[in-house]
């Protein structure tokens, strides 16, 4: 199993690049930022010097969108840090949630989440491409450098999608059960495409905090909170019997959503969340039981656990990891 991890953009440039180096050194092959311009720092100029402060660490974004960032626009900010980097950019992309929503905007179209894709990718990778019924192409760019694109969803739209065309589905969630769920109709898309299912890698992507199990749920707790704003979205799309009920039925005593306290330790938005959903969608407690998760969600079919550092105690979670965890799942 591979191991990244996410910031989202409020500390400030010098503590985000030395959890970037720190990260790096403890054995994390991704660095991924939130991208949420509004609520958080910008994350290209970010990742534009985390590339300068690394060595070897690929870089993304988990995740952007293709209607606050038009995808001419990603694409040619990420072919420069492409060039920067030597090749080590990869694009996390979904619908946008709260980059969307603080501006009052629903989440784009899964039309158009597509269409980005190709756009971003081909550009990227110094191809023309027809797009809004002009041809494109980034004449400075020179071939060689490949970017992997990771499609964010949960919906059967979303998944069947990301099998069709994504080289990584990230998912948003730390249940091995729900993990199943999701890579099964990931696999099967990708069949039918006429793709290798196993040519699409699988990401977990969760908060993580070794420590006391009290201190650890309360600390993560915000991030059902957050996944709910996704499900709200499948449940009202969606029949239930499309859903698996392990994630839906949570919901079931959420009242709000508070944009402007996202992805917080602390938040009220996560008034509703038990223990036990915090247990199933985070992993929380003792190195052994961060093990254990992390094994299941592998014989799952996860490739990279992307954790989700924004729980406090960063520093000291990075170490733990690098010391207790990623060694023993790598010997």
């Amino acid at each position: 199993m591979q191991f990244g991890f996410t910031l989202k953009p409020d500390h400030t440039i010098e503590r985000t690049l030395a959890l970037t180096r720190q990260a790096e050194a403890a054995g994390f092959g991704y660095g991924w930022l939130f991208d949420s311009h509004v609520l958080w720092r910008d994350p290209y100029p970010l990742l534009t010097l985390m590339a300068q402060a690394t060595t070897d660490m690929h870089l993304g974004t988990c995740v952007t969108n293709p209607a606050t960032r038009e995808p001419t626009v990603t694409a040619s900010a990420l072919a420069v840090l492409q060039e920067l980097s030597g090749g080590r950019m990869e694009l996390g992309i979904g619908r946008g949630d709260s980059s969307r929503r603080v501006l009052g905007k629903q989440p784009t179209s899964m039309r158009d989440l597509e269409q980005a894709v190709h756009v971003i990718r081909a550009l990227t990778e110094g191809h023309s491409i027809e797009f809004e019924g002009a041809m494109l192409e980034l004449p400075w760019v020179g071939a060689g450098h490949q970017l992997p694109v990771w499609i964010a969803g949960y919906g059967p739209v979303a998944l069947k999608l990301t099998g069709r065309i994504a080289d990584g589905a990230m998912l948003q969630i730390g249940d091995p059960d729900l993990i199943r769920w999701f890579v099964s109709q990931v696999r099967a898309s990708a069949e039918a495409s006429g793709r290798d299912p196993n040519a699409v890698k699988v990401m977990a992507a969760a908060p993580a905090h070794v420590g006391d199990l009290a201190d650890g749920r309360d600390r993560t707790r915000w991030f059902p909170a957050l996944v709910s704003n996704h499900v709200v979205d499948l449940v009202n799309k969606y029949p239930r019997e499309d859903l698996p009920q392990e994630l839906t039925a949570y919901i079931r005593n959420r009242e709000g959503y508070d944009y402007l306290h996202h992805a917080e330790v602390g938040s009220s938005n996560a008034s509703f969340v038990s223990d036990e959903i915090v247990d199933r969608f985070c992993l929380v407690g003792p190195p052994e039981a961060h093990l254990q998760r992390l094994r299941e969600l592998a014989d799952a079919g996860v490739d990279q656990f992307n954790l989700y550092l924004m729980n406090g105690n960063e520093e000291e979670q990075l170490e733990l990891y690098g010391r207790e965890i990623i060694p023993a799942l790598r010997s």
